[in-house]
């Protein structure tokens, strides 16, 4: 499945980028991410990855293991997914 372009900007990617800006936030490895979702950690890394999408059901779920529900509330008011991972990120001291 192809990667879907918006405005120029990579949907698929910058979900995954902000799944894994989020997790990292919340200081799990994707193995224990995974383990709490009940997935693979390979499964973990495609959605990071955006080689697989997720569905709306393990976005939520992804959201309120890290504690991460403004990202989800940002995500879906259409903040753009680079402007939500720079936010993320400067709040860990990472950007």
């Amino acid at each position: 499945m192809a990667n879907r372009f918006e405005g120029g900007v990579n949907v698929k990617g910058d979900l995954g980028a902000i799944l894994k800006a989020v997790r990292l936030r919340a200081g799990l490895s994707q193995e224990e991410l995974a383990d709490r979702l009940h997935y693979n950690q390979s499964d973990i890394s495609k959605f990071e990855t955006g080689s697989k999408e997720p569905t709306a059901s393990i976005f939520l779920r992804w959201l309120r293991e890290t504690n991460a529900h403004e990202v989800m509330v940002a995500y879906f008011c259409g903040l753009d997914g680079l402007t939500i991972m720079q936010t993320i990120l400067s709040m860990t001291g990472m950007g």
